[in-house]
């Protein structure tokens, strides 16, 4: 963002923005002192979709998540105002540590439903199917598995509410919230394994709804900072704490 008079300019782009051709406003981060040391020089803007030099670009082709449409933003010399400013000037980049750890609440919590959704799902499926003249459900083998899979989802759900709950009082909680975001991500990707697993071929056929859990849980534990990402701002908060 280069500043001209009272107003800025952007010019940039941005690859995968969820909802894009629906958002009501943007809320944009851009470079606005570019000599500026690491974490510094960002500031954060509102900018309202239609404005003259923003371009939404083609929606992305997805494997999942279908019913939420992704796209590129594009700035071409997209003239704002200064009062679209969000924050104090250049130090935009505290408001994004912020967001991002909130939205990890609500990736992890939305990965926590698609689990859910699954299990569910495979739990009544495993009553219904039977085999050697009794319900599937009867198995040992099927038994552990949604034994394990609630037992999972039900922790991400605590690590859920625990960054939540820190959240709303106002205190520190990206550590937590990356705990959650991570284990609720990586367990209900199990959750949608195991959901198949236990519906055999039936949970491969589109005839179910295994297959789409499947295919929109996956994202889950890439957006909003992978899992890897997760791991490391976790290992670098606890270990800041010892020294």
């Amino acid at each position: 963002a280069v500043r001209d008079g009272d107003d800025w300019v952007l010019n940039g782009s941005k690859l995968f923005i969820t909802s894009a051709p629906y958002a009501g406003v943007f809320v944009v981060w851009a470079v606005t002192d570019p000599l500026a040391r690491k974490g510094k020089g960002i500031s954060c803007f509102l900018v309202e979709p239609g404005t003259p030099g923003m371009v939404i670009g083609k929606a992305e082709e997805k494997m999942g998540q279908h019913a939420s449409s992704t796209n590129e933003i594009l700035f071409q010399d997209c003239r704002i105002s200064g009062s679209q400013l969000m924050g104090e000037l250049n130090k935009g980049f505290k408001v994004a540590v912020v967001e991002l750890s909130g939205g990890r609440i609500g990736i992890g919590s939305l990965a926590l439903g698609i689990g859910q959704a699954a299990i569910d799902a495979a739990s009544r499926y495993a009553l219904e199917r039977k085999q050697f003249d009794r319900p599937i459900a009867d198995f040992q083998a099927i038994q552990w598995k949604i034994a394990d899979v609630y037992t999972e989802l039900e922790a991400a759900r605590l690590l859920l509410m625990n960054a939540s709950f820190k959240k709303e009082q106002g205190v520190a909680f990206g550590r937590e919230a990356s705990m959650a975001k991570l284990f609720a991500s990586e367990a209900a990707n199990r959750a949608c394994y195991e959901a198949m697993q236990i519906y055999g071929g039936y949970g491969y056929s589109t005839d179910y709804p295994i297959e789409r859990y499947a295919r929109d849980v996956r994202l889950t534990s890439i957006y909003e900072g992978t899992s890897e990402i997760q791991r490391l701002i976790i290992a670098k908060d606890i270990l800041a704490t010892l020294k």
